[in-house]
């Protein structure tokens, strides 16, 4: 509560001083939580809000990530108006992972939506984000109105909404799916997944990063909060999502193949991971839902530097199309290093915790079914493939006279050095969160 307070009281800095008070005072909220760590279940209550080790390793992603988006828009116009949304969408953020009981946390990630419109629409560049805007606003209306009026027979059958007290017995189809499906909307899975390239194309570079980083993951965190309330009925269906997932992030990897614009494929290439942290919580084992935490937190990081860097190329070239972007090894050497180390680690590769996770959802998927280990082996080859060709085709081949680039500046290095870090630390601290 006290930190929610700070945030609060946080917003009049905008209006009044520049935005680097406001950064350091995200900085010393940030400082602030991550001292205080959260060694116990469900520590630090008040009355509606307190932490576990989930909710408190998306709370410090939240603050970070919130942070990186300052930083990759402070050249534009209408910075304090930017600054104003984004605290707006930080407060709800901190509300749907603090909060224990399920209304607020229902309106909360009800009223999330608000700002990432405004940010959509207000700092978006081209005409398209008036119709991407409305892909998102309906696609998560339609489908979390029904979970309002569950939300509603749950608080009439047991007289309370905190997370501790609900447990579910019945095995009626249409509870499980209303439950269910406003998290896969929000993730997203394969077949609802129509809203997410549309907005990642549109938005801004922050609205892309809060999208990638967040947005992404309250899916999965609505996901891990609900499946305690009644596994009986998510052990019994889980067989309906995990197909799902298994082969749309088959069929999204080989669409990733296919696209020119840089933002779209790292969009694609979201869906498809996303896919595997549905398919790690659905097998109801420890390691799934281990694994699909830390691909969450792991994906968020990689796929936030790699939208940054993709508008990095796009503020220097004017395009985001792969035709264009060509050659850049020998114009920006220094982005080329980089740009490497996020392909590798969206494929998986062992410095960073996309590795580990993707170790944990593979036992889990084999412990579910042991044909999965054939799905699994595609999806990984074919993120390779794409990833691959994300590299070589941007920073290879035949480069155009028309290129006036310049070399990274501090800010621009600064960013992408730190998501670079966060992604080699965390795999060093699994063991003490767990």
């Amino acid at each position: 509560m006290s930190l929610l307070m700070f945030l609060i009281f946080l917003i009049p800095i905008n209006l009044k001083f520049i935005y680097i008070i406001f950064q350091y005072c995200f900085m010393f909220i940030y400082m602030s939580m991550l001292f205080c760590g959260c060694y116990n279940f469900m520590c630090k209550l008040s009355y509606f809000l307190g932490l576990d080790n989930f909710s408190y390793m998306m709370l410090l992603m939240t603050m970070i990530v919130v942070s990186f988006m300052i930083v990759s828009m402070i050249n534009m116009n209408n910075l304090y108006m930017y600054l104003f949304n984004n605290m707006f969408m930080l407060i709800f953020l901190f509300l749907i992972f603090g909060s224990l009981n399920f209304l607020y946390m229902y309106i909360s990630f009800e009223f999330v939506l608000i700002p990432l419109l405004v940010l959509i629409l207000g700092w978006g560049y081209q005409p398209e984000r008036l119709m991407s805007g409305m892909y998102l606003f309906f696609y998560t209306l339609i489908g979390s109105f029904p979970l309002f009026i569950l939300i509603l027979h749950i608080y009439v059958s047991f007289g309370s909404l905190f997370f501790d007290y609900i447990h579910l017995d019945c095995n009626f189809f249409l509870v499980h799916f209303v439950l269910t499906i406003v998290f896969m909307v929000k993730m997203p899975m394969y077949f609802v997944h129509f809203w997410l390239p549309s907005a990642h194309v549109q938005a801004p570079v922050s609205g892309s990063m809060i999208l990638a980083a967040l947005m992404l993951k309250i899916g999965g965190y609505g996901l891990i909060r609900t499946m305690f309330m009644y596994e009986y009925m998510y052990m019994y269906y889980s067989f309906i999502w995990f197909s799902f997932s298994m082969i749309g992030s088959v069929f999204i990897s080989i669409i990733c193949l296919i696209q020119s614009d840089m933002k779209c494929l790292i969009a694609y290439s979201s869906v498809s991971h996303m896919g595997m942290v549905i398919m790690g919580l659905v097998s109801m084992s420890f390691s799934g839902l281990m694994g699909s935490f830390f691909l969450m937190l792991g994906h968020g990081f990689c796929s936030s530097g790699m939208f940054y860097m993709a508008n990095l190329f796009y503020m220097r070239s004017g395009s985001r199309s792969f035709y264009i972007n060509k050659g850049l090894i020998n114009y920006i050497p220094s982005c080329s290093s980089i740009w490497f180390m996020y392909c590798i680690f969206n494929m998986g590769c062992p410095p960073s915790i996309n590795f580990i996770s993707e170790l944990l959802i593979l036992m889990s998927m084999m412990n579910f079914w042991m044909g999965s280990f054939i799905f699994f082996v595609m999806i990984s080859f074919m993120c390779a493939c794409f990833s691959y060709y994300m590299y070589s085709y941007s920073q290879h081949g035949l480069f155009n006279n028309m290129y006036t680039f310049s070399y990274l500046n501090l800010n621009e290095l600064l960013c992408l050095m730190i998501h670079l870090l966060v992604l080699f630390v965390l795999p060093l601290s699994v063991n003490t969160l767990f």
